[in-house]
C-alpha cells in the first residue's frame, strides 16, 4: 500500500549522488564547525541574529553581523576569497539563509551551518555569552 515516503519513488542513483554532493556546497553542520574551529578554520563563522541574542549566548569564536547589516564596506577586512559560515537561531529561522544570500550577491563564497544555534547545543556545545 503506498504512502506519502513510496508514493513517488527515489531518484536514480546518479541523480541523487549529485543532488546530496551539491548539498555539501552549501551548507556544512555544527561538528564540522566546531571541530574546525579547534585549529585555523579557513573561514569567517558569522551570527546573523541580532547583537542582543548575540550576546545571550553564540558559537565562541563567531563574529556578530545580523544579516541586514551585511554590505561591501563591512566585509573589506577579508580578502576577496574569504569563505563564510553564516548561521542562526535553528531550523525554525531564515537569517542563515538571508545572510548567505547578501554574501553570495557581494560575490563573496558562503555555506551555511545547519542547525544554527538549535543544531549546536544539541551537539554538546557550549555558547559564549557577552558581546565578543
Amino acid at each position: 500500500m503506498p504512502n506519502n515516503v513510496t508514493a513517488v519513488a527515489a531518484a536514480p542513483s546518479d541523480l541523487a549522488r549529485e543532488h546530496f554532493a551539491a548539498e555539501f556546497t552549501f551548507e556544512t553542520d555544527c561538528w564540522d564547525v566546531h571541530d574546525a574551529l579547534r585549529g585555523e578554520p579557513g573561514f569567517v563563522l558569522l551570527d546573523v541574529r541580532s547583537p542582543a541574542l548575540f550576546a545571550k549566548g553564540h558559537v565562541p569564536g563567531a563574529i556578530n553581523l545580523p544579516h541586514g547589516k551585511i554590505i561591501r564596506s563591512k566585509l573589506a577586512a577579508w580578502p576577496e576569497e574569504t569563505l563564510f559560515v553564516t548561521y542562526c537561531a535553528g531550523p525554525h529561522c531564515n537569517g542563515a539563509a538571508r545572510g548567505a544570500l547578501r554574501l553570495a550577491e557581494l560575490g563573496r563564497p558562503v555555506k551555511i551551518m545547519a542547525g544554527g544555534i538549535t543544531g549546536w547545543l544539541d551537539e554538546g556545545f557550549d555558547l559564549a555569552t557577552g558581546a565578543e
